[in-house]
C-alpha cells in the first residue's frame, strides 16, 4: 500500500426532482383535484471517517463523486425518491480544504465521524401543494433545485502521540522499527524514508503511537526536501521527540538546523514539549557521550541519549514520553484503532 497524503477531488450533490402537475380523474368519482406529488431531495456528498486507513491512495484511481439526483413526483400524491448520497471515505485526520488549498472547510477527528460538504437541491413542490381555497386547480409545479458542484483538497495529517523529527540519517526509522512492528526501510544513505510511518509503541501496559517524518534539510519550511508536505503529520502530536546522530561531527549545528526549520514552520509545532535524544551512542565512548550532552544542555532541557540497534537508554526514554503524555492537555487524540503501518 502506497502512501498519499494529499488529493484533489471534484465533488457535486444532486439537484433535486421536479414537482408534478396532475389532477386525479378516475371514472365514478366525484370529486377530483391536483394530485401531484412533490419531487426527491438530491444526495449530498458526505465524507466518513472509517477506521483501518492511513492513506489516501483510494482516491488516486477516483477523483470524482457525483450524488444522484432526486427523482421528480409523480401523479395521485406520489413524491420522488432521494438521490443517493456519494460517500468519500477517508482516515481519520483528514482535513477538507477549499479549491484554493488553503482554506479549511472541516476536518474529521474521530472514528466514523459523518460530515455533509455539499447539500443536494431541495424537490419540487408538486400541484397539490399550490392548492387552496381561491385556487383549487393549480397549473404549476416548481423545479428542483440545482446541486453544489466545486473542487475541493483532502489532506491527510496523521494522529500520533510522538512525533519524530531530524535530519536525514538521524535514526529515525530505526528508532521506530526496534520498539514497535512497524518496519520502515532503513539503509545508510540519506532520504531513505519518503513518506511518513506509524507504529504503536508498548511501555508499561500502555502504548504510545509514533510517527516518524522524512529527514528534514536547511530551507525544509519553505518547502526545499520534503519538509512542508511531512511536518503537518506531526501538527496533532502531544510530544516532540528531536533525534540527532550522536556521530556528527558538529552536533550543535544538527540541532539549531531542525529546530529552526521546526520553529519557521510555525503553527502549532512551536508551542509543542520538545524532547532531544542523541542516538548511536553505542559507537561512541563514554567520555564523548558526556561531551556532547553538555553541549546540547547549553541550549535545551531534557537531553537523552540511546542507541536505538541496541536498545540502551531506550525503557528510560519511553517511560519519560509516557509520563509527558499522560499529562499533556492535548492528548486528547485517539489510537486505540490505529494500525501498525508500514508500507
Amino acid at each position: 500500500m502506497k502512501f498519499l497524503d494529499l488529493v484533489k477531488v471534484h465533488i457535486r450533490s444532486g439537484s433535486g426532482g421536479s414537482g408534478c402537475v396532475s389532477f386525479r380523474r378516475e371514472k365514478y368519482i366525484e370529486f377530483g383535484g391536483p394530485d401531484g406529488g412533490d419531487g426527491g431531495n438530491g444526495g449530498n456528498v458526505q465524507v466518513h471517517a472509517v477506521t483501518g486507513l492511513n492513506t489516501l491512495i483510494d482516491f488516486r484511481y477516483r477523483q470524482h463523486f457525483f450524488a444522484k439526483n432526486g427523482h421528480p413526483g409523480m401523479g395521485k400524491q406520489r413524491y420522488g425518491a432521494n438521490g443517493t448520497d456519494a460517500i468519500l471515505r477517508v482516515p481519520v485526520g483528514t482535513e477538507i480544504l477549499d479549491e484554493d488549498g488553503e482554506t479549511l472547510l472541516a476536518e474529521v477527528m474521530e472514528e466514523n465521524e459523518k460530515i455533509c460538504i455539499a447539500e443536494g437541491g431541495n424537490g419540487g413542490w408538486g400541484n397539490l401543494r399550490f392548492k387552496s381555497s381561491t385556487n383549487q386547480a393549480p397549473r404549476k409545479a416548481n423545479q428542483g433545485q440545482v446541486g453544489e458542484e466545486k473542487t475541493i483538497w483532502l489532506r491527510l495529517k496523521l494522529i500520533a502521540d510522538i512525533g519524530i523529527f531530524g535530519l536525514p540519517n538521524a535514526g529515525k526509522s530505526t528508532f521506530l522499527a526496534t520498539n514497535s512492528n512497524a518496519r520502515p526501510k532503513i539503509a545508510d544513505y540519506p532520504f531513505t524514508t519518503l513518506h511518513p510511518n506509524l507504529g504503536v509503541v508498548s511501555i508499561d501496559n500502555s502504548e504510545l503511537v509514533f510517527a516518524d517524518i522524512p529527514g528534514l534539510i536547511a530551507g525544509a519550511h519553505s518547502g526545499k526536501g520534503l519538509g512542508t508536505r511531512f511536518l503537518g503529520h506531526i501538527e496533532r502530536c502531544s510530544i516532540l521527540v528531536h533525534l540527532i546522530d550522536g556521530t556528527s561531527q558538529d552536533i550543535v549545528h544538527d540541532y539549531k538546523v531542525a529546530s529552526l526549520e521546526v520553529e519557521k514552520y510555525g503553527t502549532v509545532l512551536t508551542k509543542k514539549k520538545i524532547i532531544t535524544v542523541i542516538n548511536k551512542i553505542d559507537a561512541l565512548d563514554k567520555k564523548s557521550i558526556l561531551e556532547k550532552v553538555l553541549e546540547l544542555s547549553c541550549l535545551t532541557d531534557d537531553v537523552y541519549t540511546v542507541s536505538a540497534v541496541s536498545g540502551k537508554g531506550m525503557i528510560k526514554l519511553l517511560r519519560r514520553l509516557k509520563k509527558l503524555t499522560s499529562c499533556s492537555s492535548d492528548n486528547s487524540e485517539r489510537k486505540n484503532n490505529l494500525m501498525t503501518w508500514a508500507p
